[in-house]
């Protein structure tokens, strides 16, 4: 994994290569969004990144599909929001002093402490995928934003990685997100001090409602 957001490696020695693994188009989008929801939960977003969000294209609204429609109020918060003000919004929320309002951690909210025993399963798992904490890291490897770089790439693969099979991927998510992720969510979308990232939230919990869904049925 290359973005900070991830503070993950491949473990196995090899020689740098580029190869492209083809994903079918809904692969795709779902490794695109995981990659999206890793840099939100990793830091605010700047104004660049507010820019591009603000400029992407809606989804087509449909009754059925209340996926579309946190996506594209996504897209209008971000044409509204401040980066200065949803950097402190982030740090407000997901940092804090002493104690943050959210925490972001699997181990937080499984055992009610952090660098607990899901840590460590986590931490095994990962061993067993061949993937590691990046040297110098500084979000640990059951932070939210790491969980989804790690997905994304079960997902997408990434440099000579392949893409995991669906089976891999169903078994990292229902091992490592879905015990906790739409609690995380919840806490977002009600704290007083959460603006930006009530829509952030509310677009995580209906994408891993569906990833749930969906992962259950392959």
């Amino acid at each position: 994994m290359t973005s900070e957001s991830a503070p993950l490696h491949a473990t196995r020695s090899t020689t740098p290569v580029t190869l492209h693994h083809r994903l079918a188009p809904e692969d795709q989008a779902r490794a695109e969004l995981y990659a999206l929801l890793a840099r939100l939960y990793a830091r605010g977003p700047d104004a660049d990144m507010l820019k591009a969000l603000g400029g992407a294209d809606p989804w087509p609204a449909e009754p059925d599909n209340p996926l579309a429609s946190a996506w594209n109020t996504l897209l209008l918060a971000s044409q509204a929001m401040d980066a200065d003000a949803a950097d402190q919004e982030y740090t407000d929320l997901f940092v804090g002093v002493g104690k943050c309002e959210v925490n972001l951690h699997a181990s937080y909210w499984l055992t009610g402490f952090m660098m607990e025993k899901p840590l460590v399963e986590l931490r095994t798992h990962l061993a067993k995928l061949e993937l590691a904490r990046r040297p110098g890291a500084t979000i640990l490897e059951d932070h939210l934003s790491a969980l989804c770089e790690t997905m994304r790439v079960l997902i997408a693969g990434d440099g000579q990685r392949p893409p995991a099979s669906l089976a891999t991927q169903r078994d990292f998510f229902e091992r490592h997100l879905a015990p906790w992720v739409l609690l995380c969510c919840d806490a977002t979308t009600q704290s007083p001090l959460a603006n930006y990232y009530v829509r952030v939230a509310q677009l995580t919990a209906l994408f891993m409602a569906v990833e749930r869904d969906g992962l259950a049925i392959e």
